[in-house]
This record gives structure tokens, sequence and C-alpha cells, in this order.
């Protein structure tokens, strides 16, 4: 693992980057400020210009995932449309296209132990994260009669649940390999389970 090195006034970004090589390689337990600084290419003192400590820069690194995640999430809500069905399922599959092509950024959102309320900037950007979803559910169960309709935000962490569920136990890092079904399907049909269990989809015999 050699140094990554950094533009001259960037060396925030540049830490930031070095340590999301570290967690996605050894966790987010598994490296010091010493270590991402020396695999920044600058000297021990140098993090602290602009972190406090570890969990600072985790926290930023995890803020950022939390950005890249949502203009995923959106973009996938966006082309789902107009159907409120095609959307919702959409964003399920940029959770998982998430989890694999960030790994670093997804443990140090999901699996450092950080508060989501470690900084006002990273609460915002998980605020922003979740409305995507909690929108893809409103428009999905609009026309169910009130009594019979899930708070929008409950709706959505169900959905969350489930695919964070599928994303540890099937896609991310080595354990993808022990199913013998896709992610993305077990994800399709678990979130198919639950749609038909609030009336939202016809019964498999009478689609």
């Amino acid at each position: 693992m050699g140094k990554q090195g950094y533009h001259h006034g960037n060396l925030r970004q540049a830490l930031v980057e070095a340590v999301l090589t570290l967690i996605a390689e050894r966790g987010p337990q598994g490296f010091t400020m010493a270590e991402a600084a020396k695999l920044a290419g600058v000297s021990p003192a140098a993090p602290y210009r602009h972190f406090s400590g570890r969990e600072a820069l985790i926290a930023e690194a995890a803020r950022q995932g939390y950005e890249i995640f949502a203009t995923r999430m959106e973009a996938a809500f966006d082309q789902g449309r107009p159907s409120p069905l095609a959307a919702f399922q959409a964003t399920g599959r940029a959770y998982l296209g998430f989890a694999r092509s960030n790994p670093g950024h997804y443990v140090a959102m999901f699996e450092s132990g950080l508060s989501v309320t470690a900084s006002p900037e990273l609460a915002d950007a998980v605020v922003r994260a979740q409305a995507v979803l909690t929108r893809a559910a409103g428009m999905l169960s609009a026309h169910l009669p009130p009594g019979r309709r899930p708070p929008a935000a409950m709706f959505a962490a169900h959905v969350w649940a489930m695919s964070h569920g599928v994303v540890e136990l099937f896609t991310h890092g080595a354990s993808g390999a022990h199913t013998p079904f896709p992610p993305e399907k077990l994800l399709e049909t678990g979130i198919g389970i639950y749609l038909r269990g609030l009336g939202l989809l016809p019964p498999d015999d009478a689609a």
C-alpha cells in the first residue's frame, strides 16, 4: 500500500481518501491517525490541522458518503418516475449499488459506531438521504385509505432495514459469495412481499 500523496491545498481531502482506503481494508478501528497521515504522504502532525482526531476524520468520510449516497438515490428515484413503484424499486437497487462501489464510505457510515449527530453537516446529509426513500414511500402508498396507510417514514425505515440486511448478509464483504440468489433478487422479492402485505401489489395469482 503506497502513499496516496496530495495536491497542495487539498490536504483535508487527501486525508479523507486515505482513511477510506484504510477503513475498507482494515475496518473503522484498524488504523491510527499516524497511519492515515503516512498513507496521505504527510507528517503525523499534519492531520490535526483539519481534524481533532480519528473520529472527526471518520465523520467527514461518513458525511461525504451520505452525500454521494443521497445523490445516487435521488437519481435512481428520478429515473424510475413517473411510476411510483418503479421509482421505489430503483432506490432499493441504488442502495445495493452504493454498498458495492463505495466500501470505505459504507463502513464509515454504518459500521464505525459513529453517531449521526457527530456533526451538524453529517446530520444534514443523513436527513437528505433518508428523505429520498421517505418521499418514494409516500408516493407509493398515497392511494391507500388513511386507516391502512403506514406513516411514510415508517414505511421507508422498514425498506431501509430490509435493504441494509441484504447488503450486510449477501453483498458487503466476503459474505456475498455465500448466497445462491442475486442480492438484487432477494431485495426485490422481500420488498414485493412487504408491498403485497400492505395491499400495494396484487397477489401473485392475481398479477
